[in-house]
C-alpha cells in the first residue's frame, strides 16, 4: 500500500504523504516512494512545479520513524544518513523544478528537514517547527544542521538544534525559515496560486535560476561563475526567443521548455 498520493492540477504536481496515524512520519518505504516520485516528476515535461504536503491537519511530517533505527550501530547510522541525503533530501533540493512545501501542522526532525530541502515553504498558522533530535541523544541527520543555518543564521540554528525547542509559524516566518504564513484553510489555495504563477514562466530559465542559487552554497563552487554560465546558456534556448519575442510583440509568452 502506497504512503503517497500524487495529484496533478494543470502543470502542478501535488504530492501528499499519507500516514496520518503516524503523523506522516518518514519511514524507509516512504522515503523510497518519494524518491521514485521525484524521478518521475523530473522526467515529466508536463509538470513544472511540485507541492509537497502531509495528509490531515495535524502534521506535515512529524519526524522520522524512530523504531526503524533505534538499535542501529554507528556504522548503520552513518549509512542511514548518507542514503537519506542521496535518495531524497539532496535529490529534492537539486530538482530542476521548484518545490513548495505546504507545511500543515507539525514539521519536526526529518519533516522539517524535508521542508527545508524544498525551495519555498508556506506554513499554516497552526504549524510547529523544530529539530528535537538532541532529546533522543542524536543530531539532525538529513541536512538539518546545514540547511537550517543557511536559512536562519548560525546563532538561531544552534539555539533551535541544541534546545530541541519547537517554534511557531509566526516565529519561523520572522526568522526566515518559511516564506509565508496563512490560515490552514488557505494553505493549499495559496500554495497552488503561487505554483500556477511559477508554472507560467520559462521552465528552462527556472532550472537555470535554481542551479545558480544553489551553487552559492556549495563548497569550492563560485556562484557568480555559475550564474554567468547559466545566463549565457539561456540565450540558446527556444524559451528565450519566445520570451523576448512576446515582450516585443506585447503579448504573453507561451513557454514550452
Amino acid at each position: 500500500m502506497s504512503n503517497l498520493k500524487v495529484d496533478n492540477d494543470g502543470m502542478v504536481a501535488i504530492v501528499t504523504i499519507e500516514r496520518p496515524q503516524q503523523l506522516n512520519a518518514l519511514n524507509k518505504d516512504t522515503i523510497s516512494e518519494l524518491s521514485h516520485v521525484l524521478d518521475q516528476i523530473e522526467s515529466d515535461s508536463n509538470v513544472r512545479v511540485v507541492i509537497i504536503t502531509g495528509s490531515g491537519e495535524k502534521a506535515f511530517v512529524a519526524g522520522a520513524d524512530i523504531k526503524e533505527f533505534a538499535h542501529f550501530s554507528p556504522q548503520e547510522g552513518q549509512q542511514l544518513s548518507a542514503e537519506g541525503h542521496k535518495q531524497l533530501f539532496d535529490k529534492l533540493e537539486k530538482l530542476n523544478k521548484p518545490v513548495i512545501a505546504a507545511v500543515n501542522g507539525f514539521a519536526l526532525g526529518g519533516g522539517l528537514e524535508l521542508a527545508m530541502s524544498a525551495h519555498i515553504r508556506i506554513a499554516s498558522e497552526n504549524a510547529q517547527l523544530g529539530l528535537p533530535e538532541v532529546t533522543l541523544g542524536v543530531i539532525p541527520g538529513y541536512g538539518g544542521t546545514q540547511r537550517l543555518a543557511q536559512l536562519v543564521g548560525k546563532g538561531k540554528a544552534i539555539e533551535m538544534i541544541v534546545s530541541g525547542q519547537f517554534i511557531s509559524a509566526a516565529d519561523a516566518h520572522a526568522w526566515g525559515l518559511v516564506n509565508q504564513v496563512v490560515s490552514l484553510e488557505n494553505l493549499m489555495p495559496t500554495a497552488l496560486k503561487l505554483a500556477q504563477k511559477i508554472a507560467r514562466n520559462s521552465p528552462v530559465a527556472i532550472g537555470s535560476a535554481l542551479r545558480s542559487v544553489l551553487a552559492g552554497y556549495k563548497d569550492g563552487v563560485n556562484g557568480f561563475e555559475t550564474e554567468i554560465k547559466e545566463f549565457g546558456n539561456c540565450f540558446g534556448k527556444d524559451d528565450f526567443m519566445e520570451g523576448t519575442t512576446a515582450f516585443l510583440e506585447k503579448r504573453k509568452p507561451a513557454f514550452k521548455g
